[in-house]
């Protein structure tokens, strides 16, 4: 299954180049018609995309949706995406999940798999770039609509690299280079800091392909991580600890810690999404993006992410049309591009157009020059037991608890037994 995924996904990316253009109350869905009242139908809609800059977007899509069907009306749940997927299963298992809600990439498996996805019917395959679309099928049967994808870039503060007379990143640049220039840029006494990268399993999967090393096996039947390219990989990343990034005693890895030490100027470079493109609209400092530099080759993390409507809700039909808007409607389209979040599936070229010269950064060339070489998470069922025990590990290796060869030897035993 892992192999087949990942190269329908991969087809999606050959599509996304030709483009040349990507976690609250509970309410229960199976009693989402106590809410309803004389001809309109109430559903709930749970997201995490949303959070953290774009409320207000999603809510114009809302008011969109609901101008063009007015006997339906949605109520939004935004979480951030760190509470998520444990709240949705916690929901799902309870009973109170909503009735549409969102999914990404590397977790649609786990639940089209688990029965809580409703089979969709009717979906217009000619608004989506095809191979978007089958990304999310499952098994025969449509149980997601795309919504967005994005991919993750280098974010570099060029006031930062003036004050400290470095030359600015360029496409040819390595580790090797970030690695000398972080050095440079890092003033613990100014508390400025030349390289933010987080030191987890999303991190990982993507400096092993830029290592040349793979995270799984052929057949998908055990890792493949725990290796001299996966150890290359881990120290890449454990090694900024403490020399040119924050420990984890200084808050690296808290709630929005990166996010907020770019915005304050004391940040160099930066390692995240496109999603982040809009929070940076008021910065006093002038900022731009390139391609991730890699090791031996260039890769870089691309996400997808996709609304599905919950098995248990009684409003399904209206769920699904909600989600169909969500998805493919012009309406939804233009919003993500004008307030650049992520980059919406659609198959009209047209309605990408705009986001080149959208504002801020400049060089926003560099995502779809990212697309080029992308590194694809891997696709278990038990996904986010997987991103856990080696984004565990990796942070013992950082803390000095175990070395990173003892640390990945001890997530290959863990992952190797999920697979099982």
């Amino acid at each position: 299954m892992f192999n087949n995924r990942r190269r329908v996904l991969g087809s999606a990316i050959a599509g996304a180049v030709i483009l040349a253009l990507s976690a609250c109350s509970q309410g229960s869905a199976t009693d989402s018609d106590d809410d309803d009242t004389g001809d309109t139908t109430t559903i709930t809609y749970m997201n995490f995309s949303a959070n953290d800059g774009h409320e207000a977007d999603l809510d114009a899509i809302v008011k969109g949706f609901e101008a063009d069907n007015a006997d339906i009306k949605v109520e939004v749940q935004t979480l951030p995406y760190d509470d998520y997927f444990t709240k949705l299963q916690t929901a799902l298992a309870g009973g109170t999940g909503t009735d549409a809600f969102e999914v990404d990439y590397q977790n649609f498996v786990n639940y089209a798999d688990s029965g809580a996805l409703a089979s969709l019917s009717d979906v217009d395959g000619s608004v989506y770039k095809e191979s978007l679309l089958d990304s999310f099928n499952y098994d025969g049967a449509q149980y997601a609509l795309p919504e967005s994808f994005s991919d993750v870039v280098l974010y570099y503060n060029k006031d930062l690299f003036a004050q400290a007379g470095v030359d600015l990143p360029t496409a040819d640049w390595t580790w090797a280079d970030e690695q000398a220039a972080a050095e440079k840029l890092t003033d613990a006494g100014a508390g400025v800091w030349g390289d933010y990268q987080p030191i987890t399993y999303n991190e990982f999967y993507k400096a092993l392909d830029q290592s040349g090393g793979s995270f799984l096996s052929e057949d998908g039947s055990s890792v493949a991580f725990n290796s001299p390219e996966g150890v290359e990989a881990a120290q890449w990343l454990v090694g900024k600890s403490g020399t040119t990034m924050p420990t984890e005693a200084d808050g690296a890895g808290t709630a929005d810690f990166d996010t907020n030490l770019f915005k304050d100027g004391k940040l160099a470079m930066w390692h995240t999404g496109i999603w982040m493109f809009s929070s940076l609209e008021e910065a006093s400092f002038d900022w731009d993006v390139m391609v991730e530099p890699g090791n031996t080759q260039k890769a870089s993390a691309m996400f997808a992410n996709a609304v599905a409507v919950n098995a248990a809700s009684k409003d399904q039909e209206a769920a699904q049309k909600w989600i169909t808007y969500l998805t493919g409607s012009d309406t939804a389209a233009s919003t993500r591009v004008a307030s650049s979040w992520e980059l919406p599936p659609v198959a009209d070229q047209s309605l990408l157009e705009p986001y080149l010269t959208a504002g801020a950064p400049a060089n926003r060339q560099a995502v779809f020059d990212a697309l080029d070489s992308v590194s694809l998470p891997p696709v278990v069922v038990a996904q986010s037991e997987m991103q856990d025990a080696v984004t565990k590990e990796l942070g013992n290796a950082a803390a000095g608890r175990k070395s990173v060869e003892d640390a990945l030897a001890d997530a290959e035993e863990t992952v190797n037994g999920l697979l099982q």
